[in-house]
């Protein structure tokens, strides 16, 4: 739903543009796109933004709670280094981590953890148009497609459609470097910090990562639909985790969402 509204809003601001030249209006020219010396000082310079980034401190606070967390359940920190590369989303790791530790069944685990992921499919979908220029191959798409999580599709949506077509590919896996190399670090100190960080304290580092993420989206919502979406997670979240609803992430974005589109359509076609 996320890539679709996107799209919708590229789509209309095309059109609002043509509209404009075609009654006459003055559209401003757009200023020259952001280029580099070469695809290797795009990497580094992704990897300098994303370690000098908000997000930064944000990923470093959550993995030293993902750390202490992986050292509860027994589980090593390069155990937990190794999760990062493959899952990256601490999202889907915490699930992974307390399944494991918990003594899970594998289909459970693996059904559980892919659940958790398909949340950021309309990221991905949103992603690709931004990234593909005309002779971007399939193949250069592969990285940033395992690459996207919030963070990174968060900074990328905003600062990739300022730069030229060739360097956007580059940059943006210089910027999930980055904040991978962070989380990896942290997550390691998190692991032999374990014996003396508080639960609650733990706790509190794990928060820092979905409230900065609420943080963000809610400023850069412009749309109504986009409100609405924030909305209606607020209030179906809660009440489904009150109820002890299984999958409540799942079904708040699902619910939630399809009612902020159903509202979006229907305000649409009074207007």
């Amino acid at each position: 739903m996320p890539g679709l509204l996107f799209m919708q809003g590229v789509h209309a601001a095309a059109c609002d543009c043509a509209r404009r030249r075609a009654v006459g209006q003055v559209v401003m020219p757009m200023s020259a796109p952001r280029t580099f010396a070469s695809p290797a000082a795009a990497f580094f310079a992704g990897m300098k933004h994303a370690m000098t980034s908000v997000f930064a401190l944000v990923l470093a606070g959550t993995y030293i709670g993902i750390g202490a967390l992986a050292n509860d359940f027994g589980l090593g920190p390069w155990w937990l280094a190794l999760s990062t590369v493959l899952v990256w989303a601490a999202p889907a790791q915490v699930i992974l981590l307390t399944s494991v530790g918990t003594g899970a069944a594998l289909f459970e685990i693996a059904l559980a953890v892919s659940l958790s992921a398909i949340r950021l499919f309309p990221m991905v979908v949103a992603l690709m148009p931004v990234l593909k220029g005309a002779g971007t191959r399939l193949r250069d798409l592969l990285l940033p497609t395992h690459f996207t999580s919030i963070s990174m599709w968060v900074e990328s949506l905003r600062l990739l459609p300022g730069m030229a077509h060739e360097f956007r590919i580059p940059f943006c896996n210089g910027l999930a470097v980055g904040y991978m190399t962070t989380a990896l670090v942290f997550g390691f100190g998190g692991c032999y910090l374990a014996a003396g960080l508080p639960p609650l304290l733990a706790g509190m580092l794990l928060f820092l990562n979905p409230l900065s993420f609420l943080l963000s989206t809610s400023s850069n919502a412009r749309m109504l639909v986009d409100k609405l979406g924030l909305v209606f997670g607020l209030i179906i979240g809660p009440v489904l985790t009150f109820y002890r609803v299984d999958l409540d992430l799942m079904w708040t974005g699902v619910v939630g969402g399809t009612l902020a589109y159903i509202v979006h359509r229907v305000r649409e076609a009074a207007t």
